[in-house]
């Protein structure tokens, strides 16, 4: 009995062997799996508006950090829109968004500014009656894994909005003003008239602000006339100007046209100053002061003053007294002998190197 007990448990054994060599050794570090790929975040800063027949969509970059894998993976941000009655409830779950809407476009990984910044898409739109649009977007990862949808941004289009109107080209400039011009529009966006027009607004950007500012340059109420005279500007700069139409939108709300045609222009200084004014001498002892009143131009730097004795001689044969540009409005002159008459006038000169026309003559005796 004992040796057929024995026979049973050298079997037994024998049969579990090749399970036991099958087993992982304690302690042994098996192969490195893949990397988890990150699936992106949620974005909850989409925002939008109408300008013409179009809707601008912006939403802030995600900082591509390099620590950050579920940035790192981003491959592409999907736009969905979903088009509604106006009077539909707003409240929508994603589950009933993602079943109801369309697809409309794609931002590629490389259009995401890699420092941060703003992302745009631009869906244009063919209206005929009134609509809710309902927008959102997701971010999609390399696998195909896409993240929840954004916020909901609910845009109800205004149909019958101002075609541009046509600015003319050139601008027109003096030493004050970069004047521009433009023609009406001739129709909505949906050929329809009259035109749906409350005015216009005006915008410019330059080489040191190369994308026009937020706020045209007429600031919050819409120009009535078909003209605007831009006195805010340098000689030298370079200045881009784009004119919209302002209309009445859905709910009393403006809507902005597209942009116009674009006119640049390249103001360049060669008006002279004024000639000086206000001119007054006072006689001293071995002493003859001048006084004046400083131009009103702001790009004027300083003057200059010129002599003579004899009232007939060509101005520009008289002595001018001052080596560098006299920087305020008066001058002592402290060459003269007693007795002698001189004869004084003053020119302007400009940052640029223009000359006023001379100033009226005066005279003073030395005393």
């Amino acid at each position: 009995m004992k040796h057929q007990r024995l026979v049973r448990l050298l079997t037994f054994a024998f049969l579990l062997l090749p399970f036991a060599l099958a087993l992982p050794a304690c302690g042994k570090r098996r192969p490195p799996l893949p990397p988890v790929e990150g699936i992106p975040q949620r974005t909850e800063l989409l925002s939008g508006i109408q300008r013409g027949n179009q809707v601008l969509l912006s939403w802030p970059a995600p900082l591509r950090n390099a620590s950050d894998s579920s940035v790192q993976s981003i491959r592409r941000i999907d736009v969905y829109r979903l088009a509604e009655p106006v009077n539909a409830p707003q409240p929508l779950t994603e589950e009933e968004f993602g079943e109801r809407s369309t697809l409309i476009g794609s931002v590629p990984f490389e259009s995401i500014p890699s420092g941060g910044g703003t992302i745009t898409y631009t869906d244009e739109l063919t209206l005929s009656e009134p609509v809710r649009l309902r927008y959102a977007l997701r971010y999609v990862n390399a696998s195909g894994q896409r993240a929840s949808f954004s916020n909901f941004l609910l845009i109800e289009p205004a149909a019958r909005v101002s075609l541009p109107p046509v600015v003319e080209d050139p601008a027109a400039i003096n030493e004050s003003a970069i004047t521009i011009n433009w023609r009406p529009p001739a129709s909505n966006v949906d050929g329809s008239t009259p035109v749906n027009l409350l005015g216009y607004n005006v915008y410019r950007s330059s080489r040191s602000q190369p994308l026009p500012a937020q706020t045209p340059l007429n600031g919050q109420t819409p120009l009535v006339a078909t003209t605007y005279a831009d006195q805010n500007f340098n000689f030298g700069e370079e200045y881009t100007y784009v004119v919209r139409a302002v209309s009445l939108g859905t709910g009393g709300n403006s809507v902005e046209s597209l942009n116009s045609n674009s006119v640049s222009v390249a103001p360049v200084d060669t008006f002279a100053p004024s000639a000086p004014s206000g001119i007054s001498a006072a006689a001293a002892s071995g002493r003859i002061s001048l006084f004046f009143a400083a131009n009103p131009e702001r790009d004027v730097v300083g003057y200059n003053v010129f002599r003579s004795t004899d009232p007939n001689q060509p101005l520009e044969s008289w002595t001018k007294l001052n080596r560098a540009l006299l920087e305020r409005t008066t001058y002592h002159d402290e060459s003269v002998q007693s007795g002698v008459k001189y004869y004084y006038y003053l020119t302007a000169v400009d940052n640029v190197g223009n000359v006023s026309r001379p100033s009226d003559v005066i005279s003073e005796t030395a005393p």
